[in-house]
């Protein structure tokens, strides 16, 4: 079974917040990811929201590692640093992630 990932933003003057729980069945873990303006203009697509952005990141994330081994607090800009595939493979990634794939037409 894949993990369900809901996530809830909040807006902080230009940024948002992201409360995201990732339940699966040995458990659900909560994480907190700080997604700047300047993160939406890179990453998002067009009329995609915070939340959006945040679930194929996401999606991303969760193809790489479980759950358990994502960090509780980071900034979305973090993914980066720890997979630098995740600035390529998010501007391509369809609308669900699509675990770092491309979509095909």
């Amino acid at each position: 079974m894949a993990a369900m990932v809901s996530v809830q933003a909040t807006r902080l003057g230009d940024d948002w917040e992201c409360v995201v729980d990732v339940a699966e069945p040995r458990g659900t873990t909560r994480h907190t990811v700080r997604v700047t303006s300047r993160d939406r203009e890179r990453w998002a697509r067009p009329d995609e929201t915070a939340e959006q952005l945040v679930q194929r990141a996401f999606a991303f994330l969760l193809a790489r590692e479980p759950p358990s081994h994502i960090l509780g607090r980071f900034e979305l800009s973090d993914i980066e640093r720890y997979f630098p595939a995740f600035d390529e493979e998010i501007r391509r990634a369809g609308p669900a992630g699509l675990g770092g794939q491309a979509p095909t037409s």
